[in-house]
């Protein structure tokens, strides 16, 4: 059977609740998964005081039990008191603990078989040490042991080849001081007119920093957004960096003052005195202007200010710890041909490696071409990508972000029209339409949109494949927790 090259990205945004696309190599099959065990412990290197926290920095252990370790737990334990923080890499930060009592903290490591052993114990003894009470009685954060936000543990195949895709600006490269005020920041309903809404009610962790409902309730509690809160991993690699469904701000820093200025979302519109009006407000707080200080050398608070800090938070969201990165990391080969892209994953079912194969390859392999407008290894969406047909003459150019953590809640798309992903997949196999803004990769010789009519066992492949893109350590991690005690 043939088919038109156009049919070669038909589901380039078969996860739609994205965007379209990029090549792959070929095969399918999945080979037998050894059996797994507990992973062995971790090794603590440090326990570090601060004001009622204690940061626990350890290595991974080496005996994994033959799968990829999802989680860490630091334990603290003293007086009674008993105290955990979990998270997905080292350090973790245990907090309200007691200040003078020693504890003996340990750290276990858990994979899909369950919990590994406690490393051995160090002691600590929390102080108040230098965080200020205007801070330390609101937040749990640690002047003396900040959370690593500026050093990321990239895998081998985030390259030069994803190197380019970083829309970080030259000036503000990520520091660990800002980024943890761009988490107090993201978390403080404060920035909302009467202090119900926070950019985490919209972007919730849990949820991969997306929101469930179709649309987001507002500061008033009786009006809604306009279109579904987009997820925030990978978002910093994005090209050319633009942001929200209709790219309408030009970089991650441009869109934070949007929901805060909405009349619907914070509410800080003109009316109610802008940017400005919030500024007073947060000068007025008992720890801004400490958090300042420590974060940019003076407690000045500006608009530039908050956009850098945020936008440093948001940046740092990198997920790469989901089990298609656990799988593709055992077989990534710079010099293989697309990488080894297209080569089977152990680690995944029969199922998952079909639905896979036809994410990656192209139509002269066999596949259905999603890789070429959402790109691995990030999965996030390819610059030249247009708009994927949701509606009968579309003009608007749509961005999405990236597939990964796309299973772990709908609804999709910029209106949250499709509620599953097997939603989304139907779509694209059947149901692009056409207009003016339809991405040619979508489009069949004679510009009409393409119709993929893939078999059910193929459609239920590439939402099962999608899953697979899940990675939950993002949405336990930590560091991009509430701060708020």
């Amino acid at each position: 059977m043939r088919f038109s090259a156009a049919w070669v990205i038909a589901l380039a945004a078969c996860a739609a609740a994205c965007g379209g696309g990029g090549g792959g190599g070929g095969g399918t099959g999945a080979t037998t998964v050894a059996q797994v065990t507990v992973p062995g412990a971790p090794t603590i290197q440090s326990v570090t005081a601060g004001n009622a926290t204690a940061t626990v920095t350890f290595l991974a252990p080496a005996a994994t039990g033959g799968a990829a370790i999802t989680s860490f737990t630091a334990t603290c334990v003293g007086s009674g008191v008993t105290r955990t923080a979990s998270g997905a890499a080292s350090p973790l930060q245990v907090v309200n603990l007691t200040n003078g009592v020693s504890f003996a903290c340990t750290v276990t490591a858990t994979n899909s078989a369950g919990t590994g052993p406690s490393s051995q114990a160090l002691n600590v003894t929390p102080t108040a040490g230098s965080t200020p009470t205007s801070v330390s009685d609101i937040l749990t954060v640690n002047f003396d042991a900040l959370l690593n936000y500026s050093s990321a543990s990239l895998p081998a195949y985030y390259d030069a080849t994803v190197t380019p895709l970083d829309n970080t600006p030259p000036g503000n490269q990520i520091s660990d001081r800002q980024a943890m005020l761009g988490r107090v920041l993201f978390y403080d309903r404060r920035l909302s007119v009467n202090d119900t809404i926070a950019c985490s009610s919209c972007h919730q962790q849990a949820r991969g920093f997306t929101d469930p409902a179709r649309f987001s309730v507002g500061f008033s509690g009786a009006a809604f957004t306009t279109a579904h809160a987009m997820r925030l991993g990978n978002v910093r690699y994005y090209r050319p960096g633009s942001m929200f469904w209709d790219r309408r701000a030009a970089s991650v820093e441009a869109q934070v003052s949007q929901p805060i200025q909405n009349p619907v979302e914070m509410g800080w519109d003109t009316n109610a005195g802008g940017i400005a009006a919030l500024i007073t407000k947060l000068n007025a707080t008992t720890y801004y202007r400490d958090l300042f200080n420590f974060a940019f050398g003076s407690p000045v608070i500006t608009e530039v200010r908050i956009q850098q800090a945020v936008a440093q938070f948001e940046r740092a969201m990198l997920t790469t710890a989901s089990r298609w990165d656990t799988g593709y990391a055992g077989v990534f080969d710079p010099n293989a041909p697309n990488r080894n892209l297209g080569t089977p994953l152990p680690n995944l079912t029969a199922q998952e490696n079909r639905g896979r194969q036809l994410f990656m390859d192209g139509r002269q392999q066999g596949g259905a071409g999603c890789a070429a407008c959402h790109v691995p290894p990030t999965f996030s969406l390819a610059a030249n990508s247009d708009s994927n047909g949701l509606d009968a003459g579309e003009t608007r150019i749509f961005k999405s972000p990236s597939l990964k953590n796309v299973g772990v809640t709908g609804p999709y798309m910029h209106d949250g029209r499709f509620a599953t992903l097997e939603e989304v997949v139907d779509f694209y196999d059947h149901g692009i339409q056409a207009g003016p803004a339809l991405d040619n990769r979508l489009r069949q010789p004679n510009g009409a949109p393409i119709q993929l009519n893939l078999s059910a066992a193929d459609r239920a492949a590439i939402a099962a494949f999608l899953r697979t893109l899940d990675d939950t350590s993002l949405n336990t991690d930590a560091r991009f927790s509430s701060p708020f005690r």
